[in-house]
This record gives C-alpha cells, sequence and structure tokens, in this order.
C-alpha cells in the first residue's frame, strides 16, 4: 500500500533477459503486485521472469505478514504474478494485457516500468504521486524539462523526440505535456475502466494514441520530471517503420480528436481555424511554388505569387488561432503542480553530496 491506495506495477518485457529480473527486483516494496508481461521473446525473458517471481513469492510466502493484496476468484496472494503472450503482440498489447489483470484484482494505481532498466525504481514515489493524490489520472515521466535531466541523452535522441513530442501536441491537445515516447507512467483504476483499450493502438504508439484518448474522455495527465537513463540495453525499434508508422497514427489521432470532441460531444471554433489553416497553408505554398516556376520561365507568375502567399499568411493566422483555442480548451485537463521534487539527477547528486559529508572524517 501506498498512502492508502493498492499499487501495481506492469513491467513490459521482449528480449529483456539481461534487464527484466534486476528490474522486478528492484520495484519497490510499497507495490503490492507486480505483473510481470511476456510479450512472445525469442530469448530467455519468459525463464528469467518465471525464476525470479518464485524466488520472491516464496520469500513473500515465508514472511510473517499478511499479504498485501487478494482477489476473490482464488485467493492469489503473489506479489510478482507472471503473465505471457504465446506470440509477440507488440508493446501495447503487453501494457494493456497488464491494465486489464491488475483492474481485475482491484488495484487502484497501477505503473509501467519497461524492462529494460532505463527507468530509476528509486523514482516511482514520484510517478504514481500524481494520481494517488487525485491531482490527476494519467502521470507520465518527462526527461525533456530540465536541461540536466537529458544530458545522458544524445542528440539524434533529443531531436527525434521533441519532434515527436510537438507533433504529439496536435494529436493529443495536451500542449503542456512533453517527452510523449516515455513509458515510465502510472493511470488511475478509473481511467482504465473508463478507456476503450481496445481502439488504442498494440504497437510502439501506444503512449501517444493513449494521450488522445486520454484526452477525449476528459482525463488530467501530469509531466513528472525524470533524468534519461541509458545503460547496455539496445532497441529493438526499428527506426524508419517507427517514425512512419507514428507519424500517420498521430495524424488519424488529430483528426479524430477534433472531429469527437469539438463537432460531436460540443462544438469549438478551433476545429473550423484548423481547416482554413490546412487549405490555407497547402493552397498557397503550392501556389507559391507553381507561381515562382511561371515566373523562372519568363511568364507572369508575379499575381499569382502575391495570391499565393496572402492564402499561406491566412493559413498561418488560422493556426495560430486554433493552436491557441485548443491549448485554452484544454488547459484544464493538464497538471502543472508536479514539480515538488525537482529532478531525479539532482536528487542523487544531493545524495552522493550528503553521503560524501558524512563519510569525511571529522577534525579534533
Amino acid at each position: 500500500m501506498y498512502k492508502g491506495k493498492r499499487i501495481g506495477v506492469v513491467v513490459t518485457a521482449y528480449d529483456e533477459a539481461a534487464f527484466v529480473g534486476r528490474v522486478i527486483e528492484t520495484v519497490p516494496d510499497f507495490a503490492d503486485r507486480i505483473y510481470a508481461v511476456d510479450d512472445g521473446s525469442p530469448d530467455e525473458s519468459w525463464d528469467v521472469i518465471r525464476r525470479v517471481a518464485e524466488s520472491i513469492n516464496e520469500t513473500a510466502a515465508d514472511g510473517d505478514a499478511e499479504p498485501a493484496l487478494t482477489v476473490a476468484d482464488g485467493g492469489d496472494d503473489r506479489r510478482v504474478v507472471p503473465i505471457r503472450h504465446e506470440e509477440n503482440h507488440g508493446y501495447g498489447a503487453a501494457v494493456k494485457t497488464g491494465y486489464r489483470r491488475a483492474a481485475d484484482d482491484g488495484i487502484d494505481v497501477v505503473a509501467v516500468m519497461n524492462g529494460d532498466g532505463q527507468m530509476d525504481p528509486a523514482i516511482l514515489d514520484r510517478i504514481i504521486d500524481p494520481v494517488v493524490t487525485g491531482e490527476a489520472d494519467y502521470a507520465k515521466g518527462n526527461r525533456l524539462l530540465h536541461p540536466e535531466d537529458r544530458e545522458d541523452m544524445s542528440r539524434f535522441r533529443f531531436v527525434g523526440n521533441a519532434m515527436l513530442t510537438g507533433l504529439s501536441k496536435f494529436a493529443s491537445g495536451y500542449w503542456s505535456i512533453g517527452d510523449p515516447q516515455n513509458g515510465y507512467t502510472a493511470i488511475s483504476a478509473e481511467a482504465i475502466d473508463g478507456l476503450d483499450l481496445e481502439s488504442i493502438t498494440d504497437q510502439y504508439g501506444f503512449l501517444n494514441h493513449l494521450l488522445t484518448h486520454l484526452n477525449v474522455a476528459g482525463y488530467r495527465v501530469a509531466d513528472v520530471p525524470m533524468s534519461a537513463v541509458y545503460g547496455d540495453e539496445e532497441s529493438s525499434i526499428k527506426y524508419v517503420p517507427f517514425v512512419r508508422f507514428v507519424s500517420l497514427l498521430l495524424l488519424r489521432s488529430f483528426c479524430w480528436r477534433l472531429k469527437t470532441r469539438y463537432l460531436v460531444q460540443s462544438f469549438n471554433p478551433a476545429v473550423v481555424f484548423y481547416g482554413t489553416a490546412g487549405l490555407g497553408l497547402a493552397g498557397g505554398l503550392t501556389g507559391i511554388v507553381g507561381s515562382l516556376g511561371r515566373a523562372a520561365r519568363g511568364e507572369d507568375g508575379i499575381a499569382g505569387v502575391v495570391a499565393s502567399f496572402v492564402a499561406a499568411l491566412l493559413g498561418l493566422v488560422s493556426l495560430g488561432t486554433a493552436i491557441r483555442l485548443d491549448a485554452e480548451a484544454n488547459e484544464p485537463l493538464e497538471v502543472h503542480s508536479v514539480d515538488r521534487t525537482g529532478t531525479a539527477k539532482r536528487d542523487r547528486e544531493e545524495k552522493e553530496d550528503e553521503d560524501r559529508t558524512q563519510a569525511r572524517p571529522r577534525s579534533r
């Protein structure tokens, strides 16, 4: 239990035999149950999960304390619940399997820690706090809020993450939320129950897609500062297909969100300005290119350039107006009060300084 709430942690694994065991072992004691989901790994991940689960569960059973959590349908009191997909279904499918099982077990708040060892277990309380206290329905880590948190992030990762952050703001409607690819998250049982998980992708774009669904359902989201942590693991993502898939997913998500929130649920003029912006920019830029080409051939293209420039300018003004209206409409769903404890890296450095001070011999 943590502050009166039952806490579950979903540990996802695909080809993480070298790391997933240590991740499970280092989940803080306040977590009532750990759902270790192997998504059809071709390596020994499943064997590692079962071995570590058996060891932890035996230790817990030999203790004097009562089980922190039981369920009515069978009295399952295991702290670590191994779950296996016989075939690989995707990262999102693994998370959703954990969500569903945690909801069935009566868990109040469900966190996610990937099995690659990139998520510091020491800050799990910071990740779940906004949900536990009721400030937010969903909380996620953000490695981009403070420069010191992204020191270990390569320029390639930072640029790619920054681009996805910008695109995800349009798609999700959470304009102050960043680092959408960060999988260190927490969600309330109510949000799990209120979402249509089947309609959210099973693939790596799950985190981006989930944010859009949270927005349409009216759930509050919080960003929690954390440091980038990278070890010896190698990502299984193929970047070109990933970028292509996620970009199309975000475009579809954006259109679906505007239609659902601003036309079906209620009307917001942002949808009109977005439409005007799209037409103005597309027509204006296309016209400018065509007119310049005609002018280069000695044909009369000046009038066309002016008209196209005006159309493009109208598109830009409309886009700015649409973003402002969209951001204002979604501001109540964004939680800004979670940066109470500073960054993880700063906390570690302060702790190290304190330890060094205490270890220093005192002069007589």
